[in-house]
Formats: C-alpha cells, sequence, structure tokens
C-alpha cells in the first residue's frame, strides 16, 4: 500500500503502528516522529511569512472569509506519488489543507485511491481512528496493542489524579485574540485533574473577550497557541503580559502561567494526546505542591 497522509496527527498514529514504511508522502507540518521529515512534502502553507498572533490571525480570517485556501497542495507531485489511500480531514480548515482540495485533486489520480478523512471530537475518537488505520493498512494488531496502551496510560492517570484538588484550568490555543481550546482539550484537562473553565467540548474553539476571561479568574492557564513551538509560545506568552487583562488575572499573579509546545501536543489529535494530559497533570500537581 502507498499512502499519502495530510494530516499531522495521522502520519503520527501511522508510524506509530508500524505503517511508517508505506507512507509515501506527508505535510510539510508532518515533523514527528523524525523520519517523517525525510518523505515529500505536498502541501505548503498559503499565509505569508508568520507575524504576530494578531496578524496571523487576521490573514487566516481573511483567507477563510475570501474563500481561500490556507494551504497549497502540490496536485503533480501527488500525482506522481500514485497513492491507494490518501488520509485526510474535514474538522478545521485552518489545521491542514481542506477535504474539497483534496477530493478535487484525487479525481485526477489513477486508480482511484481511498480518501478517509478523520474527524475527532474526543480522545475516544483519536481511539477510534489509530483503530480504523490499524484495519486500513494491515497493522490492526498493532493498533490494537497501541490503543490498549493507551488506555491503560489514561486509567493509571484518571486514578492518580481522582482525588485532585480541581483547579479551574482556562487552555488558550491562541493568543490574539484570544481563544479557548474545544474538542478533546476540556477532556484532557479533566483527565490531568484539572476542571476546565470556557472550553467547548466537542466542539470548535472559541474566541473569548478578556473580561469573559477576567470574570472567570482561572486559578491556572496553559498557552498552546495552534501550530506554535514552545520558543514562539514563550514569545506569545510575552506578548500576553504586556495585557493588563492577561497581567490582572490570579493564575498570572500567582506564577501559575504554563507553556505548552503547541505543535506536538494539544492540537495535534494522535497518540500524544495522553502526553499531553500526563504533562498537565505534572504541571497542576507542581503548582499545588508550591502554593
Amino acid at each position: 500500500m502507498r499512502i499519502v497522509s495530510l494530516l499531522p496527527s495521522a502520519t503520527e498514529i501511522l508510524f506509530a503502528i508500524g505503517a511508517g514504511e508505506d507512507v509515501v508522502g506527508v505535510t510539510h507540518e508532518c515533523d514527528f516522529p523524525e523520519a517523517a521529515r525525510a518523505l515529500p512534502a505536498l502541501t505548503a502553507s498559503a499565509l505569508p511569512p508568520a507575524g504576530s498572533s494578531a496578524e496571523i490571525d487576521r490573514h487566516v480570517r481573511a483567507s477563510v472569509h475570501g474563500g481561500s485556501s490556507l494551504y497549497h497542495l502540490d496536485a503533480d507531485r501527488l500525482e506522481t506519488l500514485a497513492p491507494d489511500l490518501i488520509v485526510t480531514q474535514e474538522l478545521c480548515a485552518v489545521c491542514a489543507v481542506s477535504y474539497e482540495i483534496v477530493d478535487r485533486a484525487a479525481k485526477r489520480l489513477r486508480g482511484d485511491p481511498r480518501i478517509v478523512s478523520l474527524e475527532p471530537s474526543s480522545l475516544d475518537d483519536v481511539f477510534a481512528n489509530i483503530t480504523l488505520l490499524g484495519d486500513l493498512t494491515g497493522r490492526g494488531a498493532n493498533a490494537e496493542r497501541l490503543v490498549a496502551d493507551l488506555r491503560e496510560r489514561v486509567a493509571t492517570l484518571r486514578a492518580r489524579t481522582a482525588d485532585a484538588r480541581r483547579s479551574r484550568v482556562l487552555v488558550l490555543e491562541w493568543t490574539d485574540p484570544p481563544m479557548s481550546g474545544g474538542h478533546w482539550t476540556p477532556g484532557l484537562v479533566e483527565l490531568a485533574g484539572g476542571a476546565p473553565v470556557l472550553g467547548n467540548p466537542g466542539a470548535n474553539s472559541v474566541t473569548l473577550a478578556w473580561e469573559t476571561i477576567a470574570a472567570e479568574d482561572p486559578d491556572a492557564i496553559v498557552v498552546a497557541p495552534c501550530g506554535y513551538d514552545l520558543e514562539k509560545t514563550h514569545e506569545a506568552l510575552e506578548a500576553l503580559e504586556t495585557i493588563p487583562a492577561f497581567t490582572a488575572l490570579r493564575a498570572y499573579r500567582e506564577d501559575r502561567v504554563f507553556a505548552m509546545d503547541g505543535t506536538a501536543y494539544l492540537p495535534r489529535p494522535g497518540p500524544r494526546l495522553v502526553e499531553t494530559a500526563e504533562i498537565m497533570a505534572e504541571l497542576l500537581a507542581s503548582a499545588h505542591a508550591e502554593r
């Protein structure tokens, strides 16, 4: 089987279940595991060079409003790779190349490849996607073992945090404007021993007003802008520190604002979501220990 993965989380899943050897093309954002970086990249960003969070948001909103894609797809290279299976998504026009563009490009291909769209909204959905890709690639047994291992880690973490003091946690998946975590993120906060505030479980992230955040005044804040590595996340955090409404929050004043890698963890619905919850649990536990 020849597989093209147009979703970084799908690339991680495919390699984790032993199907990496069948992957012949990925996106420009597929950076894990390291072997994925060596594969042909079929996409590129259509946005201008990255600026501030606010500038990126303006470009994204203008593109979406104007009906333009945020990504270029190399349809000629896709045709050359002749995939049997293309893995994509319809969940978010901002997160990856759109299903419509992929479907249009696939119609040019010989051999009628199968297109599979992954649409997870929860951690259980991610586990179901792992199982699905295992079945489609002939790695069903590997997928079952991976899901069993991840569920065991979830059960261990749930037991460890069952009696934890439930800090009210705000997750910011963007900083200017502030946007709360949706889909699987509130569930990860609960798994980590926190109580999510202003989240949107099972649905898209929500843009928040600083007045709304101030009214909630969360105990802790996790900052993990989508697509930002840890260095860029710290830059976004520095920008937040110039906003009086942010520095007035109790979480900031009491040093309970945490930065997380927004490329590796929270926004990427793959096997590392369990690690995300484990890291978040450690952060919340350390915050309690210091009080």
